[in-house]
């Protein structure tokens, strides 16, 4: 076994003191970088590395963009931060995931600071000043690109540089073939592919006025799988899919059904990922204990010429069920949420995307419906389906939906040197990302990629500043340092998107139709923000927090200027890239003090970030919160974020059903958008690492 393993699996040992053997990590770090340094191709400079690469087909001709002397001051200037990884995970992730490697895999091609040279001088395209500063918020840790930007920007032979999109199926064969198609498509270059199937009629509806023959969602719902299970990336790792379903859908027990344990294995679903869209009305059902109609789309279709998922189901809801030629089943609205819980309990699924809240806060809500989202329900945007025609007649290409993602890692976007400007290198850098992508093979795509310019900003490390600066994740200081960062936030990523629009002289197709333009967006910011605990506002003392004024302001520059991208902010899960960061996940509290992660054949450990002997009391596990304080949270963050946020939920084997519909209710009520996951644990009692310690 490498010598770097065993030292990293000294960390669980424990010290004189009793506590955890964290500078066996450190060691292994050293081990590991020694083994880096031996495999490492050499040259006696590093400019002449990046003519190998270019020569050697490995990276794209950058001397059209730029002179030898540019790139030379370049690698200078990133090399000159002297960076060294935090962790053995950071280390290992980085080099035997993301490092550029011969192909024999024997030699590594590129370190650290030459991967963050490469994607800054691709991602800048020419411009030497914005390749300065996304370089410096990458090397800094201030900013990381999401893995397909990470992996690919600036390489010969490279995949996409975005790897998640959605799409929309319409209630035709023809539809059902082409979406099936572009999945498999979006499959091959590494991407996940979200599907919304809510326009499908149900199993035993009319096809052609034959009565009873529709085969419904579930052998659609078998196809996809069986497409991605086909198209898997070379054998590297699994295409990636989600099938959505409106809950008020004839189909929807079957659906659920499928990710039962004890499902036939026919049409158990194994691969797949399953959400539920669920409406307002579905809430009121349940709260009021009453009998929930399911409807058949395509008989509503016929009856309106309206689809049931576009349909404002709060207010037509009782006129389908007046109507005597809507045909309908039964069952009760607790039953359904007892079933969505049991499920949950059994396979973590089903997501769920509260609808209405989302498209109550959309701000382009008169140019479009949000629909549906993403395999990690953190995306939101509005959608067109498209209509398929046959062969020979011309398609109407809806907008189907990119995920264009990256992170800011809060404990060093809070140190930074001028805040602002890491969050416009940011939105910059996903900007570029954004023109730079074009898939040709996914037209919806492509058409709302360059109608829209939408991006998704996110952050990782929370749980990880909070231990570093003693503070509970449960508590009302947490929350009023979340509201004031993801005000923040949100305020400079504007300040950067009307920048952009101006220089470019271009805003997203639909400005003067949204809620920036008339101002609706901006009436929450009406009044400066009042800290309530000096510990929070002394760690915003170097920031300029938005006050009230600077609203106004900004909010006058955007209706004269416009904004470039119609949605700026998503907070991703990041589990596998806030590794290289050292970082917690996303806004999610950590699980274990020391986490173990298991690669073929050995064991290897990540202690938390800034975990120490005097603050691991802080680092409280997720399955012994109160996740009624984790929702508020979010709910928090989730006023200043407008497309979404991944919200895991953690139970244990003391959880009911009955706890997770009112975790789902809860939710609902403070305006939570989705919830990604459900992961349950049986717990014991010498569970809390904390006093284990």
């Amino acid at each position: 076994m490498k010598n770097y393993i065993l030292e990293n699996n000294k960390v669980t040992a424990r010290t004189s003191d009793g506590f955890y053997n964290l500078a066996a990590d450190k060691q292994a770090v050293k081990y590991y970088q020694q083994e880096v340094d031996e495999r490492m191709i050499k040259f006696d400079t590093r400019i002449e590395k990046v003519e190998y690469l270019i020569d050697n087909d490995y990276y794209i001709d950058f001397w059209k963009m730029y002179s030898r002397p540019q790139i030379v001051d370049l690698i200078e200037y990133v090399y000159s931060f002297n960076f060294e990884f935090e962790s053995y995970m950071a280390i290992s992730k980085y080099y035997e995931s993301y490092a550029l490697k011969n192909g024999a895999k024997t030699e590594f091609l590129e370190t650290y600071e030459d991967r963050i040279i490469c994607i800054s001088l691709f991602l800048a395209q020419g411009d030497m000043s914005l390749a300065y500063d996304m370089a410096k918020a990458i090397i800094k840790q201030e900013y990381q690109p999401a893995t397909p930007t990470f992996l690919n920007a600036g390489l010969k032979n490279s995949g996409e540089l975005v790897s998640c999109f959605l799409l929309e199926i319409d209630d035709s064969l023809n539809s059902i073939n082409y979406n099936l198609s572009t999945a498999m498509q979006l499959s091959k270059i590494g991407g996940g592919v979200a599907i919304n199937m809510s326009k499908l009629r149900a199993r035993g509806e009319n096809v052609r006025n034959v009565h009873g023959v529709a085969k419904g969602v579930l052998p659609v719902l078998k196809l996809l799988e069986d497409a991605f299970s086909y198209v898997d990336q070379l054998g590297k790792r699994p295409g990636a899919g989600a099938a959505y379903l409106n809950i008020f859908h004839a189909d929807v027990i079957e659906f659920l059904d499928t990710k039962k344990i004890n499902a036939d294995e026919k049409s158990r679903i194994q691969n797949l990922s399953l959400g539920l869209i669920c409406p307002d009305k579905f809430f009121d059902l349940a709260k009021n204990n009453e009998k929930m109609a399911l409807f058949y789309p395509h008989n509503v279709y016929e009856e309106y010429g309206q689809y049931l998922d576009e349909m404002d189901l709060n207010v037509m809801y009782d006129q389908l069920l007046e109507n005597k030629q809507i045909r309908r089943r039964y069952i009760d609205s607790r039953e359904m949420l007892q079933l969505i819980a049991l499920t949950q309990f059994e396979s973590g699924y089903p997501y769920l995307v509260f609808i209405d809240n989302v498209n109550e806060a959309n701000p382009l809500k008169a140019i479009g419906k949000i629909k549906m989202s993403n395999l990690c329900t953190e995306i939101f945007q509005i959608q067109k389906v498209s209509n398929i025609t046959d062969y020979g007649q011309a398609d109407e290409i809806g907008y189907d939906i990119s995920c264009n993602l990256g992170s800011l890692n809060i404990v060093n976007l809070m140190q930074s040197e001028d805040f602002a400007k890491t969050i416009d290198s940011s939105m910059r850098a996903l900007t570029s990302v954004s023109m730079l992508s074009d898939i040709a093979n996914a037209p919806g795509i492509s058409k709302a990629n360059e109608m829209f310019h939408s991006v998704g900003l996110g952050v990782m490390n929370l749980h990880g500043f909070f231990v570093k600066e003693k503070i509970r994740y449960e508590s009302e200081q947490a929350r009023e340092f979340v509201d004031c960062l993801f005000m923040t936030i949100n305020y400079y990523s504007l300040v950067s998107s009307n920048n952009l629009a101006t220089e470019l002289k271009t805003t997203f197709e639909g400005f003067e139709l949204s809620d920036y333009y008339n101002g609706d967006y901006f009436k929450k910011y009406d009044s400066d923000f009042s800290f309530e605990f000096e510990c929070v506002a002394d760690l915003f003392a170097n920031i300029k927090v938005p006050t009230a004024q600077m609203w106004s302001e900004l909010s006058k520059k955007i209706k004269d200027h416009g904004l470039y991208h119609s949605y700026r902010l998503a907070v991703a899960p990041t589990q596998s890239i806030s590794y290289i960061q050292n970082a917690t996940a996303s806004i999610q509290p950590i699980v274990n003090h020391i986490e173990t992660r298991v690669y073929g054949n050995s064991t290897t450990y990540y202690p938390m970030p800034y975990l120490a002997s005097d603050n691991m009391f802080f680092y409280k596990s997720a399955y012994s919160m109160d996740q009624m304080r984790l929702i508020d949270l979010v709910a928090t963050a989730q006023k200043h974020v407008d497309q979404g946020i991944s919200l895991v939920l953690f139970v244990t084997n003391e959880n009911t059903t009955a706890d997770l519909a009112k975790f789902y209710y809860y939710s609902w009520k403070k305006g939570i958008k989705s919830i990604y996951y459900v992961r349950t644990k049986n717990l014991s009692i010498d569970e809390c690492e904390s006093c284990s310690v």
